[in-house]
């Protein structure tokens, strides 16, 4: 199942909207990450960042092939091999991974799926015991050049909400302005529940 009001702007467009190692380090996923998992990597703007600084494995899902063999030859180019890249309907099937078996998980500009709670309670499922939980996503702006309808586009309330539904915990401290057009938000799942 394809995520609503989705599909990707050119590469070199949206690869201009980030500073993907900056971001990771605002989330504090600059160190002491050892397996993570992205949530539709798209071109892997993210995907080769995470993997400079995950010592184990990258997790990286698409639905599309097209992406997949995108990310698959950056990482060849590069010469990373510790990305796995995976077609699969995460929102259908989930991700496939073990419980509690990841540092980390990235839900980037993805929560205006028709079941981001769902998305979310996987993410919780996946992470090992205060796992982080990167989230972001398009601000609530129609002056944005992309993102999804306003309609369905996620205020940051709106995530912080979701997020706490699903189980995650939040500290309004991990709420972050990523200029020009993002927000990030920093779940933490509970040490025990």
């Amino acid at each position: 199942m394809k995520v609503r009001d989705s599909g990707m702007p050119d590469e070199e467009m949206w690869d201009g909207f980030f500073e993907p190692a900056k971001v990771l380090a605002t989330f504090g996923l600059d160190r002491g990450v050892q397996d993570l998992v992205e949530f539709g990597c798209g071109y892997g703007t993210f995907t080769l960042a995470a993997a400079g600084i995950a010592s184990g494995t990258v997790h990286a899902l698409d639905i599309e092939p097209e992406m997949k063999a995108v990310v698959q030859q950056k990482c060849r180019d590069a010469g990373v091999k510790n990305v796995a890249v995976t077609l699969r309907d995460f929102v259908a099937t989930g991700t496939g991974l073990a419980d509690n078996s990841m540092d980390a998980a990235l839900l980037f500009n993805i929560l205006h799926h028709e079941e981001p709670v769902a998305l979310m309670k996987e993410a919780l499922r996946v992470l090992k015991p205060d796992g982080k939980l990167a989230v972001i996503h398009w601000n609530y702006d129609p002056a944005t050049p992309r993102g999804p309808a306003m309609e369905i586009r996620p205020r940051p309330e709106q995530c912080i909400e979701w997020g706490r539904e699903a189980g995650f915990r939040f500290n309004e401290r991990n709420r972050y302005d990523l200029q020009p057009y993002h927000y990030g938000l920093l779940f933490r799942k509970p040490l025990s529940g």
